[in-house]
């Protein structure tokens, strides 16, 4: 008899990684977890930090180090690792030297025999997320990147704030690239069904004059507002990779906007973009297309073109 475990490898130990793997720890969301990084102290010493905090949570989590070699036999790789922009550069700036490292990961991880699920975080995450599909010719539902699921999440608290409901009853999406050409399909928008734009209509007292340009600047910002203050961001984007994560090992077919190889949708092909998909033990099982304006559609379609600029521009170096 053999008892199928679920299984998570973790590429990369710094903020990034070990608060993912402490998430993972913490909501009981996998039976083990493969930490990696090239300075393997740093790991060892993660996996230590880890398991002592097993006794005061609800279940036990094995958790080991690894090399790219043990990872033949787990669901989903979460690669974390990548070269982090400097100050005042953006996440960008440093493509090509993430490439590179992409490339010394992925590569020994498919000659291990791995037919899991990548998972990328590494930024910029459309275009990694998008080389990974390439090197590893996995199929494009087994490799997807965290895309603008972290963006959703902060245009959520913005409106919520805004009109003093849970975040968790708004409902939207920011789309496109994980960066400053993302645009969120105000149309869409609602609050437990409610449109949003009716919500500003009839709470004029309440909510004021909302510029929604400016909310969406500040949805794209806030990524930096946090590196500004504290050096990176984690906490957020580990909590999204785990719900992530959660969602495809539990089969859930939960919906969350993660990047995903488009092939016709939202009139886009050959890119990764981050858009509303439906995820399940197979990974990106299907993409819900939404119902945009004309106008939110040529705002969707420049983000998407600034994405393909860069894939290309992948594609002509010598990595």
């Amino acid at each position: 008899m053999r008892i199928s475990k679920n299984k998570v490898a973790i590429i990369g130990c710094g903020l990034v990684g070990s608060s993912t793997a402490f998430s993972l720890v913490t909501q009981g969301i996998c039976d083990e977890i493969l930490l990696i990084d090239i300075n393997k102290e740093k790991a060892y010493g993660e996996v230590l930090d880890l398991q002592n905090s097993i006794e005061y949570l609800n279940r036990n989590v094995k958790l080991k180090t690894g090399e790219y070699q043990d990872c033949s036999d787990v669901d989903i790789v979460v690669i974390t690792a990548g070269a982090p922009p400097a100050k005042g550069e953006t996440r960008l700036d440093s493509l090509e030297q993430s490439l590179r490292i992409c490339k010394s990961i992925v590569e020994p991880i498919m000659a291990s025999g791995f037919d899991g699920i990548f998972l990328v975080i590494s930024n910029p995450v459309d275009i990694i997320a998008h080389y990974v599909y390439t090197l590893s010719g996995l199929p494009k539902n087994q490799v997807i990147g965290t895309g603008t699921a972290i963006d959703s999440a902060r245009l959520k608290n913005f409106i919520a704030d805004l009109v003093n409901v849970d975040p968790r009853s708004v409902y939207g999406y920011s789309l496109g690239e994980h960066g400053d050409s993302q645009m969120v399909p105000w149309s869409t928008v609602t609050i437990s069904g409610k449109l949003f734009s009716d919500i500003i209509k009839d709470n004029r007292q309440l909510v004021g004059e909302v510029d929604l340009d400016n909310l969406v600047y500040k949805t794209a910002q806030e990524g930096w507002e946090i590196y500004k203050r504290k050096g990176t961001t984690y906490y957020g984007i580990a909590s999204a990779c785990a719900g992530i994560i959660r969602t495809i090992l539990n089969d859930e077919n939960k919906i969350i906007p993660i990047s995903t190889l488009l092939e016709g949708e939202y009139e886009e092909s050959g890119i990764f973009a981050g858009v509303p998909t439906v995820l399940n033990r197979t990974g990106a099982y299907d993409i819900l297309e939404l119902h945009m304006t004309t106008a939110e559609q040529e705002r969707f379609k420049n983000s998407a073109a600034f994405i393909r600029n860069y894939i290309q521009k992948t594609a002509a170096m010598d990595i």
